[in-house]
């Protein structure tokens, strides 16, 4: 089974538009927000190299850039 871990932003109109797809497929992903959280803001910058979000880790790998995350998504529909 794939371990997803979502780093993301409230604030952010990327990260949303994840967290809708997300919704909308009824994927059980574990959800990081870096703005409340400092020791996930800091596992973000260390494991994935920047601060960037919305940064799907999958299997502890990171991806960025909510197009691309959303393509893997839909594509990986049995997640």
């Amino acid at each position: 089974m794939t371990q997803l871990d979502l780093y993301y932003k409230p604030s952010c109109p990327f990260c949303k538009k994840v967290m809708q797809v997300i919704e909308q497929m009824h994927l059980d992903i574990e959800m990081h927000d870096i703005s409340k959280d400092h020791n996930d803001r800091e596992t973000l910058l260390k494991v994935g190299g920047k601060g960037q979000v919305p940064c799907l880790f999958i299997d502890g790998r990171p991806m960025y850039e909510s197009s691309h995350i959303i393509d893997y998504l839909q594509t990986n529909k049995n997640l």
